[in-house]
Formats: structure tokens, C-alpha cells, sequence
């Protein structure tokens, strides 16, 4: 008998195939885990018991709670000592010598002593009091009795019933036991609850004040999400600003420094209080901290303006509701109001609203204007609300040239009698002779008031957006001379300059919009020419000392701090034609957007106000021209027009066709050679309308004959 002999343990040569015996392999177990120590354990359990969420928010509710019970009763005992001495009046004393104002030092000593003087009048009477009030008593306890037996005698006669007479005395009697009956019962309880109802009241103070250490607080509060923005906020934020002169002056006048600042108001989305700063601490100082100091009110840098006011020392700070200047500020009345209607003179454009969320509106009669800031942040739209508003006034003219060309001033076609659109340097030499044309006009009207000193004219609006192209255009002209550049030489630079000197006074104006300002697409002299200068977010201050000037930014305005792409259409304006708080030299302007559908609308009512207008465009020069139908073109609806008229338009379709060989001899070949001619009308030589339109009809007549034969 054979047995199957099982091995325990591995071979170390492989069995050959067919002859492997069967292998059992034995594993052991792994051995126990070593328990954890009870201490380990423990430690654990209580750190997560410690650290879990719950228990922190129990130990800060707990801490907030009765920290706001125990510093409610500090705040009523110190309301109390104030009411009670003069320490009020002394620390007032203290922080205006601290500030620097003796004259209000003086003042608060003067209250001291009338205080102090009516305090002691009010002891003197204390002596005398007890003798006054027992003969009080007692004169008011014989009064009553004889009233109320007096009551007692007519109720007797009335009754005929004798005793009757003491009836109201003993009525009275049973009234005050019932009183005296009712304090017995109600005592107990009283001395009971009143403790607890003392403590609520403590406990309302301290939670009204916030009276707790930052990490018990709410998380709301914590973070400083809808804060309201209090005296003790301000002066915190200040002390803490990094200024030693600053702070120290704070802590001289204890708890009183409050008196820096002026009532905190209300101003549209935010508040607005006057700080006027101690002595030996200047108001840069505060302007370039900011950030820090917008952190320290828990704000954002953005939701922080600081502005100069005319006060000495004196900053004004404007404090945003937290968030509030990410929410839009709604439709332009020129959008929802269709019966809108400009007065060029005496109205003002509906821009936007200023952060009081008041009606920020411009006012546009006889100022050049210039619009400047980063691409992308609003400048075309903000320059166009402003020419959509003006365009609704009939009388008023505009020359448009858009170096960007890609349509945002395609809907003034039919409202502007010239418009230029594109970025090449041939679409910079048209916006130039644009220009030169408007000095020329300009040239006329001065002119003719010389001669009529009572002569008006029309506003004549010359705008150019994207001006930058033109100052950097590196083109020059036959006579040498570039168009672009800021030198003497220059032909753009030196017609802006002619009309910033000298259109105001016939109503000719300048406006440009220009992004990235530098000295070279924006030069100094034309920058400062402008009456109205607007800045949306820019780089650097230097930037933004190129747009708005140094006045305005020593005082304040702050289009560097704007932010990209978030705040755009958001203007620091510098001008006399918009309502600027005293003493500021610039203001804070969230524009009105109008996109494109809504302005085209805008500009359809503008078109019906008028009485129809030929816009010339610029067009390739390098298209074969139709001499005839541009003629046609040209004089649009007018009856007729004077030679040098249409040979004017015609140049400013197309210069290069229409140029210097163009004359009034040329034109009149043409006319001729159709079979018509200009003629004189009150010695002036005309081009009629009807004649060109039957020269067109009879060449097409002509045409059509010959492709018939």
C-alpha cells in the first residue's frame, strides 16, 4: 500500500512535468496590532471634541455673550460717570489741544464751567430740599383732605345721608391699601426678575456696541460684511493707519477721538464724513495709505475714495456699502424717456449718477472736451452718450472721425455731415484735413463777427475718437510736413491747438477720445487745452496726472486706483461744467451704458428732429470714382449749393480724387459735358440739384441706348 507524502516546504529545484507533488503552503498569521494607549486615546478624542466646529461655535457664543453683559455694564457705568462729572468735557478739552484747535478747546472750557457751575447750584438746593418737601407733603395732604371732604358734603346733600360726607375718604383709603396690597405681591417676583432684566439690558448694550474680542463675533461681523461704518470704526482705522503722529495724537485724546470727525452721512451707496487730521499729520499721508486704510474700515480699496476738501488738515472720506459699486446703476434716461429733448446752451446731459447716486449731468456749452483711459474700459461709449444727448438739439453740427472703424458711430450717418471711419494712416489724413476744414470754418466765423458782431452760429462739434492714431500718424504730407506728432510742424497737433485757442468763442469744438495717454499720443498742450477732462481706469498716476492734470490729483482723483475691466465706465471728471462738491477738484461719474440697438434708436430721433442731412463718408481713394453721381451725393436734398460748397464735399469724400486739380473750371466741364452748367443766383455761382439729377438721368438714358443698339 502506498502513501501520498506531503512536503512542507518549497522545493528548491522546479518537479519535472507530469511528476509535481502536491505542495501545502503554510502562512502565518501577522501578529496583533499593539494596542493604542488609553492616554493616546484620550488626547485624541478631546482635541477632536476641542477642535470640532460646534464646540468652537458654543465657546464663541458663549465668550460673545458674556463679554457683551460684562462690557454693556462698563459702557452704561462710563455713560453714567460722564452724565454725572465732567470728564466728557475734559477729554473734548484734551483732544482739541491734541488736534491743534485752541479755539474749540476754549469752548468746551467754557461748557466745563458752566456745567460745573449748575452742579453745584443743584447741591446748594439739596440743603433746603427736605424743608421744601415736607411742607410740600404736607400743604398737598391737606389740600386732598379738604378736596375729598369737600366732595364728601356734596354727596351728602345730594343723598341726604350724613355719612355720605367720609364716603370719598374711606374710598380713597381702600384705594391706597389695594395699592399697597398689590406691591406686596408683586415685590417678591420683582426682586427676583429684576436682576435678570438688569442683565438684559446690559446685554442689549454690549451687543449694540459689538462689545466683544473680534474672534466671539458673528462670521458677518467678523468679515465686516454689511458693517455700518461708525465714529469708532473711523477713528480705529485711522489709529492703525501706520502714521506715529497720527496715532499718538489719537491716544492723547482717549476715547474722544471722535472729534475729528463730522457727522457721518448718508451719500448714495455709502456714507461721507469729514476727518480733520491733528496737527503735524498731513493729508497725503492719509491719501497714499489707502488700501490700508480701506482694509482697516473692512473694504476693499475701491469702496474707499479720498478727496481734499477747502478745509485745512481736513481729508473726506467716502466709504462704500460693501459690494454696492458692483451692482449697475440702470438705464440712461435717454434710453427710457423718447420725449427727452438737448438745449445745447442751457441743458445738461444725463451722464450717470456720482457715488451719492445723485443725477451726474454735463453740462457741454462751449467746453472742448477730452475722454482718455486703458482700451476696452468704456471711453466710446461714454464720448457717445454725451453726442447722442447733443444731437437731439437740431442746431448742432458734427464732423466725426472714427480712427477705431468698426461701427460705433455708424448711427450718427444722417446726423453727422461728415464721418470717418477706419484706422489706416489715409483715414488719419481725412480726420486731419477734417480738422484743418474746421479751422478754416472757424477762420469765417470769426470773420464775420468781426464784421457783425451780433452774428451766432451753429455748434459745430468736431469729434475724433481714437485721436491717439493721429498724433502718432508718421505720414507726411507733399509739403514735408507730418501729420501727426506734437511739434510746430505737425498738422494735427497745430489745427487741435488753433481750435482750442479760438472755437469756443463761435462755438467750434474740440473732443477727443485717446487711450494709454503718454506724452507722445497725447501732448501736453492739447491735453490742457480741454475744459472737460474725463479719465476711466489708467495704469499709473503719472497716467492720470497726463489726464486730469495735477490739480486734480493732488486733491484727490485717483483713476489709477480704478479697476480693470470691473469698473468700466467709471469716470474721474475734472470740469466747471458738472456739479462738484465744494472744495473737490474732481468727481467720481458711473456712466450711463447705451449699447449699440438702443443708440441707434437714440439717433433715429435725432434724424427726425432735422430737416435731413447729406454725412459725407470717406471711401477707399483707390476705387474709380462716378464724378457725376458724387456730385448727386454731395448736395443731397439741397436745392442747390454754391461750387465752392460742393467742391469742399466732394474733397472731404475723397481727397486724393477730388484734390487740388479739382476747380470750379473742372466742375463746370463736367456739368457741361452732360449737358448742363452751373449758374449764378444772387452773383454767386450754384450747382442746382434738379440740373444734376436730369445730367445723371440723361447719361443713363444715353447708356441705355447704346446697350440697346
Amino acid at each position: 500500500m502506498s502513501e501520498n507524502v506531503v512536503h512542507l516546504h518549497k522545493p528548491s529545484d522546479p518537479p519535472t512535468e507530469g511528476a509535481a507533488p502536491t505542495v501545502l503552503t503554510v502562512v502565518p498569521d501577522a501578529p496583533p496590532a499593539r494596542p493604542v494607549p488609553l492616554w493616546v486615546r484620550s488626547g485624541r478624542a478631546i482635541k477632536a471634541g476641542a477642535t470640532h466646529e460646534r464646540t468652537k461655535t458654543v465657546v464663541r457664543a458663549t465668550a460673545r455673550h458674556s463679554l457683551y453683559t460684562l462690557n454693556g455694564g462698563r459702557i452704561v457705568a462710563r455713560r453714567a460717570w460722564d452724565g454725572r462729572t465732567g470728564s466728557r468735557y475734559e477729554r473734548m478739552i484734551r483732544a482739541a489741544e491734541a488736534a491743534g484747535n485752541l479755539e474749540a478747546a476754549e469752548e468746551w472750557e467754557e461748557r466745563l464751567q458752566r456745567f460745573r457751575a449748575a452742579r453745584h447750584h443743584r447741591r446748594m438746593d439739596l440743603l433746603h430740599s427736605p424743608v421744601e418737601a415736607a411742607k410740600g407733603v404736607a400743604v398737598g395732604a391737606g389740600m386732598s383732605v379738604g378736596v375729598l371732604v369737600a366732595l364728601g358734603v356734596v354727596l351728602a346733600i345730594s343723598t341726604g345721608e350724613a355719612g355720605d360726607v367720609v364716603t370719598p375718604l374711606s374710598a380713597t383709603i381702600d384705594f391706597i391699601a389695594l395699592l399697597i396690597r398689590i406691591v406686596q405681591i408683586v415685590w417678591g417676583p420683582a426682586l427676583t426678575i429684576g436682576p435678570f432684566l438688569a442683565l438684559l439690558a446690559l446685554w442689549s448694550v454690549g451687543r449694540k456696541q459689538h462689545a466683544a474680542p473680534a474672534w466671539a463675533l458673528p462670521a458677518n461681523v467678523r468679515s465686516g460684511e454689511g458693517e455700518p461704518i461708525t465714529p469708532s470704526i473711523v477713528v480705529k482705522a485711522l489709529r492703525d493707519l501706520g502714521v506715529p503722529a497720527l496715532r499718538n495724537a489719537i491716544k492723547e485724546m482717549g476715547d474722544a477721538g471722535a472729534s475729528m470727525l463730522s457727522p457721518i452721512v448718508i451719500a448714495g451707496c455709502g456714507v461721507e464724513v469729514d476727518v480733520t487730521l491733528p496737527s503735524g499729520v498731513s493729508t497725503e499721508e492719509v491719501q497714499k495709505r489707502r488700501k490700508k486704510l480701506a482694509e482697516n474700515l473692512t473694504r476693499h480699496e475701491h469702496e474707499v475714495f479720498i478727496t481734499i476738501p477747502q478745509a485745512a488738515r481736513t481729508v473726506r472720506l467716502w466709504i462704500a456699502d460693501s459690494g454696492a459699486l458692483d451692482e449697475p446703476i440702470g438705464p440712461s434716461p435717454l434710453v427710457t424717456d423718447e420725449t427727452l429733448t438737448a438745449d445745447y446752451k442751457r441743458g445738461k446731459a444725463p451722464w450717470g449718477q456720482d457715488l451719492r447716486g445723485d443725477a451726474a449731468q454735463l453740462s457741454l456749452y462751449q467746453r472742448h472736451l477730452l475722454v482718455t483711459g486703458l482700451s476696452n474700459q468704456g471711453k466710446t461709449a461714454s464720448l457717445r452718450a454725451l453726442a447722442l444727448w447733443l444731437a437731439l438739439d437740431r442746431s448742432v453740427q458734427f464732423w466725426i472721425a472714427d480712427l477705431k472703424g468698426i461701427g460705433d458711430w455708424a448711427m450718427f450717418d444722417g446726423i453727422a455731415e461728415v464721418l470717418i471711419e477706419g484706422p489706416s494712416d489715409e483715414h488719419v489724413i481725412q480726420a486731419t484735413e477734417m480738422v484743418e476744414d474746421a479751422v478754416e470754418e472757424m477762420n469765417r466765423r470769426i470773420e464775420e463777427r468781426r464784421r457783425d458782431p451780433n452774428a451766432t452760429f451753429p455748434p459745430l462739434i468736431v469729434l475724433v475718437d481714437e485721436a491717439q492714431l493721429a498724433f502718432m500718424c508718421p505720414v507726411k504730407g507733399e509739403d514735408g510736413r507730418p501729420y501727426g506728432g506734437s511739434k510746430a510742424t505737425s498738422r494735427y497737433f497745430m489745427a487741435v491747438r488753433k481750435i482750442h485757442n479760438q472755437g469756443r468763442a463761435v462755438d467750434v469744438l474740440m473732443w477727443q477720445g485717446t487711450q494709454d495717454p503718454t506724452d507722445q499720443n497725447l501732448p501736453k498742450l492739447v491735453r490742457e487745452g480741454a475744459h472737460t477732462r474725463a479719465s476711466l481706469v489708467l495704469g499709473t498716476e503719472s497716467q492720470a496726472r497726463m489726464a486730469l492734470g495735477d490739480k486734480a490729483v493732488d486733491g484727490g482723483a485717483a483713476p489709477h486706483l480704478l479697476r480693470q475691466g470691473l469698473d468700466k465706465g467709471t469716470l474721474v471728471v475734472a470740469s466747471d461744467g458738472i456739479t462738484i462738491p465744494a472744495g473737490q477738484a474732481s468727481i467720481t461719474v458711473r456712466t450711463h451704458f447705451i449699447d449699440d440697438e438702443p443708440a441707434a434708436e437714440i439717433a433715429a430721433r435725432a434724424k427726425a428732429l432735422r430737416d435731413g442731412v447729406t454725412t459725407l463718408r470717406v471711401v477707399d481713394q483707390t476705387e474709380e470714382r462716378d464724378a457725376l453721381a458724387d456730385v448727386a451725393a454731395v448736395i443731397g436734398d439741397a436745392p442747390r449749393l454754391r461750387t465752392n460748397e460742393v467742391l469742399k464735399r466732394l474733397h472731404a469724400l475723397a481727397a486724393k480724387v477730388y484734390g487740388d486739380q479739382w476747380t470750379n473750371d473742372r466742375l463746370k466741364s463736367l456739368l457741361e459735358e452732360h449737358g448742363e452748367e452751373p449758374k449764378k443766383s444772387h452773383g454767386v455761382m450754384v450747382v442746382h440739384r434738379d440740373h444734376v439729377l436730369r445730367a445723371l438721368a440723361n447719361r443713363d438714358a444715353d447708356g441705355s441706348a447704346s446697350a440697346s443698339r
